[in-house]
């Protein structure tokens, strides 16, 4: 089974270009990683409603018992995350600077 399949060009006079190609394989291995991580999530969700709703009727919802699959599982799901969409997810240079301008136009409000 061939993971990356590359399609045909619309243009199929035009030549190849390495670099276009190159692109188009990272490209599909990001929307890859990105499917990978909403089944990941999808399954998260399902497994572990039925293992706390069973669990939890058989030996009650007290205690950790119930909800440690899910804690430690989500602990996993979390760095899957962080390995799909980076670490400066939240925080990137351009929310960086908003904050900064946003700093700025009050500070200038107040001496205004």
């Amino acid at each position: 089974m061939e993971k990356y399949h590359i399609e045909p060009y619309e243009e199929p006079d035009k030549s190849s270009d390495f670099r276009t190609e190159e692109a188009y394989l990272r490209a599909k291995k990001k929307v890859d990683a990105l499917i990978g991580f909403y089944w990941h999530l999808a399954v998260y969700v399902v497994v572990n409603i039925f293992l706390i709703i069973l669990i939890g009727v058989n030996s009650g919802f007290s205690g950790f018992g119930p909800y440690a699959t899910a804690v430690f599982w989500g602990i996993g799901l979390v760095f899957h995350f962080l390995g799909v969409f980076g670490p400066n997810f939240l925080f990137n240079k351009d929310w960086e600077k908003k904050k900064i301008q946003e700093y700025m136009d009050k500070d200038r409000e107040h001496w205004e």
